[in-house]
């Protein structure tokens, strides 16, 4: 006598089980009996309490990083760039301190052409390269280094003893560049400082690069000096994009489609993604006391 129940109950278990991708549907189809309300309505709850932790991990995805490695800090300019900027220093290149060279380095030189009872001249040149990795927790590469390019803007433009702070931004460098340029009295003379700092997709690039007229010798001009820097600076983004596989970076952005990472191909989460406080850590010891910027000082 019971048969026909039974029948009916194997049926629309069948039918239950054939409509498991359809999420409207499962609710109304996890009770035995239609006429029941209250488990119909617990079943419901059930069901979207399963749903919305599929919903919530869907939407937590993050945009993997553009780049997935950085160029070695001194090999990011050319021999003849470095001539140009640090003429007599062009084999004075000292790598920073760096506990992982993967998300961040910097590289220094110092120039000094001593013109006798003429004067000399000095120059100082710095890179610094501080790259994110998408977090699940923290967000997307290219928004923390959109972040940190915010903040060693400011950093930049707060050195303390800086005279006649000015700014502009800095085009075809990067999806965002800007230069910063001031004086600095030191015992030796006056430093004038110029900084550029850029950031490409989830890099952030920082150049600084001063310069001064030694006892008794003619100061460079502020000119000369920013497009010193500029250059390095456009030279330094090229190097990060041909680092990871791609063309020519000029332009108002970065102008490449960056080559994908083994991690990406192969699926695996992102390493751990530098602080905020990342850049102190790819110092350089070389830093002269001829004053260069706060911000290089923290790269």
């Amino acid at each position: 006598m019971h048969r026909p129940v039974q029948r009916q109950r194997l049926t629309r278990i069948l039918v239950c089980a054939a409509a498991v991708p359809v999420m409207l549907i499962a609710s109304g189809c996890s009770s035995d009996s239609g006429s029941d309300s209250g488990s119909g309505g617990d079943a419901k709850k059930d069901s979207s309490a399963e749903a919305s932790p599929s919903a919530t991990k869907a939407g937590a995805v993050v945009k993997k990083e553009a780049y997935a490695k950085l160029p070695e800090p001194c090999g990011v300019f050319s021999s003849k760039t470095l001539k140009e900027l640090v003429p007599e220093g062009t084999k004075s290149n000292k790598v920073g301190k760096s506990d992982d060279t993967s998300t961040r380095g910097s590289c220094s030189w110092n120039s000094l052409d001593n013109n006798g009872v003429k004067g000399s001249q000095f120059r100082w040149l710095n890179v610094s390269l501080l790259r994110f990795e998408s977090n699940e927790t923290r967000g997307a590469g290219d928004k923390l280094a959109a972040e940190y390019y915010a903040t060693q803007l400011e950093d930049a433009k707060a050195v303390s003893g800086a005279k006649g702070v000015k700014s502009r931004p800095v085009l075809g460098t990067g999806e965002e560049a800007t230069l910063v340029t001031y004086d600095l009295k030191k015992k030796e003379g006056t430093f004038k400082q110029q900084t550029v700092v850029t950031r490409v997709e989830n890099v952030v690039v920082t150049i600084d690069y001063n310069g001064a007229g030694l006892a008794g010798d003619k100061a460079p001009t502020v000119d000369d000096l920013s497009k010193s820097a500029e250059k390095a600076a456009k030279e330094a983004v090229q190097a990060v994009v041909t680092a990871n596989g791609g063309g020519d970076a000029a332009g108002s952005g970065s102008g490449a489609a960056p080559s994908k990472s083994p991690s990406q191909s192969a699926g695996k989460s992102p390493s751990k993604s530098p602080s905020k406080s990342a850049g102190k850590d790819s110092d350089s010891s070389d830093e002269p006391s001829a004053g260069p910027s706060k911000s290089a000082a923290k790269n």
